[in-house]
């Protein structure tokens, strides 16, 4: 079963190349700001099997679009996904840095 992940997890595994980060949000909040190494497939064209092979963390602003993607994975027979619980903003908070613009 999939589970949220707290910034400190999520750059821990972004660190030892363990996950790929998947930014469901639009293109202008992804060129806007994001976090380093995140492939964007936004949720309202999402395509759960364009999606990139191997352990995915779906996140977006706050994390409700990300946990739509994560069922949506799901309900199209995808290996068991996770979440960053508060998305952008609780990466922010943590005082994890961003790429902007």
């Amino acid at each position: 079963m999939s589970r949220d992940l707290t910034p400190a997890e999520l750059d821990g595994l972004l660190k030892a190349g363990a996950v790929t980060l998947v930014d469901v949000r639009e293109p202008p909040e992804y060129a806007a700001e994001r976090i380093e190494g995140a492939v964007l497939h936004p949720l309202s064209r999402f395509d759960a099997h364009a999606l990139p092979a191997g352990k995915l963390v779906f996140q977006c602003g706050v994390g409700k679009r990300s946990l739509a993607a994560l069922h949506r994975a799901a309900e199209a027979g995808l290996p068991p996904a996770q979440n960053l619980a508060g998305g952008l903003a609780a990466w922010k908070q943590a005082g994890f840095p961003t790429i902007r613009g």
